[in-house]
Formats: C-alpha cells, sequence, structure tokens
C-alpha cells in the first residue's frame, strides 16, 4: 500500500516539472466548469464537464481563427489604400 502511495506522490510531482508536454487547453477550463454545472443539474456532472471542455475548446478555436482572418483583412485593405492615411 505505501508502495502505491509513494508511486501516485511521485507521478503527481512528476507532472508539474515539465516531463510531460503542455496541454493545449484554450477554452476548456471555462467550458468545463459551465458544463459541469449544466451537467450536475441533469445528475451528469463529469459529462457534462468534459463535453463542456470539448465545446469551449472549439468555440475558443473558432474565436481565434475569426481574429485572425479579420487581421489579415484589415492589413489588406490598409495596403490597399496605401498605407497609413495620416502620414504624408
Amino acid at each position: 500500500m505505501k508502495v502505491r502511495v509513494a508511486i501516485a506522490v511521485l507521478l503527481a510531482l512528476s507532472a508539474g516539472t515539465g516531463l510531460s508536454t503542455p496541454a493545449m487547453a484554450i477554452g476548456c477550463l471555462s467550458g468545463g466548469v459551465a458544463g459541469a454545472v449544466a451537467g450536475h443539474m441533469a445528475h451528469h456532472g463529469v459529462l457534462g464537464a468534459i463535453g463542456g471542455c470539448v465545446a469551449g475548446h472549439e468555440y475558443r478555436k473558432h474565436q481565434e481563427r475569426e481574429a485572425t482572418q479579420n487581421r489579415g483583412a484589415y492589413v489588406d485593405q490598409r495596403n490597399q489604400r496605401g498605407g497609413m492615411d495620416d502620414q504624408e
């Protein structure tokens, strides 16, 4: 029993030391919390948290992709006009 506890402690400590790869969990925490609350109301908190994490991550990726496209369109528009208007 003590060996299992020691192994669990070592694994928990090594998770934070850089031995694992970083997770790309953008939007997962906020989506997971919202999903857990909604799932708790339906008596499926863990399932709701998992679904919320996936949905939150996908929504955040969509927002970032859209922002990148808008930034690119703005730069293209400025280049077509000839740069900044206030400089002569």
